[in-house]
């Protein structure tokens, strides 16, 4: 049946950096609301994208540009850098297909697992190898282009909280809020998006030393971000709304100089997993769903009371967005909106991200990459979520009545040996 589209818009998703789909889309005669296809493909490969990053003179983690031929030449670039190194799959990104590798004992089994997950998840077992930077920021920059040359930055998002070298927990601006950095890391940004002749919304990413400040090329996607939301309630530009027009031939809404920053904003992806499971899915009906509302609240959600999360789906159900005007301000209205967030039926990230809003390294912005597994360590009593702590409520009442009902019965008892002991004493005399 004709739908009469005259665009599509693929989200965020796998088809939203599938070149092969955007040319179908044109070539039906549609217009792909992206970038064009052959951006996709030099960005869409790390290592062709590493190759750009290296021709535009932007500085990208020591490592290779090219595909690894061979365990042999992964063994010899790993000692060419030193250890420890990263494995990653050339062909995609999301933390599949990527290997924290530390010594050359590790080095064998870790290659042989990138591989097989690469292919799974994208057709292709290349991988490349990269010095890891330690403890380092996960800085993204969103870049928006149309074509008539115009090519802007709207500032970066702190994106270092991730399970699995994926993002949960994304921030803007940085904690660091530097401005001199972002003016740096968005010219790079910028000069990437011009080097592959770049439109519409794109992201790039870079891995930023807290304690240098320098930073490097990382990859770029070629899609809007699931994190958008933060950079619309800082920047107050609604980059959806940007696409649709860019696709349709018209300028930039706005110049560079345009481009200013208030406030603070902060995401949580609410996923069906448990975190007390290494974040293992956990699928089934919602039963009840309560959103929270109110001043800088914005709610992106997939769900609905009575939704089924599929096991064969992504396993975020929404995204919780808050905005302050101080990043304390936010923190404050994430936790008010997060403690009235409830869903049952299914296990959520939910009472994780409670206990992380409360967590003093998360308030100081001691943020980087391993920023979860400290905070796993470090945990001691979880905070009760909203839901364990009305049931503390109901079973404290419980047991007061429980106490009282005995005392009852005790005094009862009591009272009726008191009697008897009268009547016998009575008819002894």
């Amino acid at each position: 049946m004709s739908t009469k589209a005259e665009a599509v818009h693929p989200g965020y998703g796998f088809l939203a950096e599938n070149a092969a789909f955007a040319r179908a889309v044109n070539s039906a005669g549609l217009t792909f609301i992206g970038p064009p296809a052959e951006a996709m493909e030099i960005m869409g490969s790390k290592t062709s994208a590493r190759r750009a990053a290296v021709e535009a003179e932007v500085p990208i983690v020591p490592g290779t540009v090219e595909a690894l031929s061979s365990f042999d030449e992964a063994t010899k670039t790993a000692e060419e850098f030193g250890y420890p190194v990263m494995l990653k799959a050339a062909a995609g990104g999301g933390g599949k297909g990527m290997r924290l590798v530390t010594d050359a004992q590790e080095l064998r089994s870790a290659f042989e697992t990138a591989q097989t997950e690469a292919a799974a998840a994208f057709g292709d077992s290349s991988l490349y190898l990269e010095k890891a930077v330690e403890r380092p920021r996960h800085i993204e920059i969103q870049v928006f282009a149309d074509n008539h040359g115009n090519v802007v930055h709207l500032g970066e998002r702190e994106c270092s909280i991730q399970r699995r070298h994926q993002k949960v927990i994304e921030e803007c601006p940085s904690p660091i809020n530097d401005p001199d950095l972002r003016r740096r890391m968005g010219e790079e940004a910028v000069k990437i998006a011009r080097a592959v002749n770049y439109t519409g919304a794109g992201t790039v990413e870079f891995l930023l030393s807290d304690t240098t400040r320098e930073f490097y090329f990382l990859e770029m996607n070629t899609r809007l971000q699931v994190e958008h939301p933060v950079t619309e309630l800082v920047t107050g530009f609604d980059l959806v709304r940007e696409q649709f027009a860019v696709a349709a031939g018209a300028q930039l809404s706005f110049t560079q100089d345009d481009v200013q920053w208030v406030g603070h904003a902060i995401e949580c992806r609410i996923y069906a997993e448990d975190p007390a499971n290494n974040f293992f899915p956990s699928p089934g009906t919602i039963t009840n769903l309560q959103e929270p509302l109110g001043p800088g609240v914005r709610i992106d959600s997939g769900v609905r009371r009575l939704s089924e999360v599929s096991i064969h789906y992504d396993p975020m159900i929404a995204k919780l967005a808050v905005w302050g005007r101080t990043r304390a301000e936010a923190i404050d209205r994430l936790r008010r909106a997060l403690d009235e967030y409830e869903v049952s039926g299914i296990t959520t990230t939910l009472p994780f991200f409670r206990e992380i809003v409360r967590d003093e390294e998360f308030i100081a912005g001691q943020l980087d990459t391993g920023f979860i597994g400290r905070f796993n360590e470090r945990r001691t009593i979880p905070i009760p979520s909203v839901e364990e702590t009305d049931l503390a409520i109901i079973a404290a009442a419980l047991h007061y009545v429980k106490q009282q009902q005995q005392q009852i019965r005790v005094s009862n008892s009591v009272s009726k040996w008191k009697l008897a002991a009268r009547e016998i004493k009575s008819n002894h005399r």
